[in-house]
């Protein structure tokens, strides 16, 4: 199985990090992205089969409203607070877009996550914004992975994944995917983040998995990283028996 397993953000020292896992979900790039020196010398100092993905700056998928801001170090003037989010056509959502794509760059990584916010709903300004914005940048050879959150209809979420080549993403014990070839997991915890996987847990985990095509796993509780290592173990046993 090509699956890459990691965290939502290093838990530990990265060289260490590196050691013990294949892959991470950087979380700097949502709430302020730093300095793409510093994400450079990141993808310089580990091993070139290390993969990142990265989460796209918040000022494109949730607006100022967001108590996601508080950890923004950007001043924004009045007008782009009341035009960032949503992914907007406006001019402060398109330098995000193109920060966020900086960042990617900078961290040679092949996909990012726009996760959006419970109060990005289904409405038809919000999926026509996502769409005009989809289809208005060079995203060249990248895998984009949307996350809605909130009541969104499966069939609403199939279409515009089909239309615009997105890979849906979910905690997989909350809600299946309509994108199952094109895995992209989240897993916060069963009962929240104060919670650890059961090994029978992650044997359902790998059976979501697809058995050829590329996909990712990302642990976001409170023993994720000890949960990422054994998930890694138990798919790599699978292998060898398979």
């Amino acid at each position: 199985m090509n699956i890459k397993i990691g965290t939502c953000g290093f838990r530990s020292n990265k060289f260490e990090y590196s050691e013990i896992l294949n892959c991470v979900e950087v979380q700097h790039t949502f709430y302020q992205p730093p300095q793409v020196k510093t994400l450079e010398k990141w993808r310089e100092e580990l091993p070139a089969e290390f993969e990142f993905t990265i989460k796209a700056w918040q000022l494109i998928t949730h607006e100022s409203s967001s108590p996601t801001y508080r950890r923004l170090k950007k001043k924004l003037t009045e007008q782009e607070l009341a035009e960032a989010g949503f992914f907007k056509p406006t001019a402060i959502v398109k330098e995000a877009w193109e920060m966020t794509l900086a960042c990617a760059q900078a961290l040679k990584a092949k996909t990012i996550l726009f996760q959006c916010p419970a109060k990005f709903k289904q409405t038809p300004e919000n999926i026509a914004n996502l769409k005009k914005f989809i289809r208005g940048i060079d995203r060249g050879t990248l895998n984009f992975a949307w996350e809605p959150r909130g009541p969104w209809e499966d069939k609403v979420v199939k279409k515009i994944c089909k239309d615009l080549d997105l890979w849906h993403v979910v905690d997989p014990f909350a809600k299946q995917t309509v994108t199952p070839e094109r895995c992209y997991f989240r897993l916060h915890g069963r009962t929240g983040w104060r919670y650890t996987y059961e090994e029978d847990e992650l044997e359902d985990l790998i059976s979501l998995l697809p058995e050829k095509e590329t996909g990712y796993v990302f642990f976001n509780n409170i023993t994720m990283t000890e949960d990422a290592v054994r998930f890694e173990k138990m798919c790599q046993g699978r292998e060898r028996f398979s």
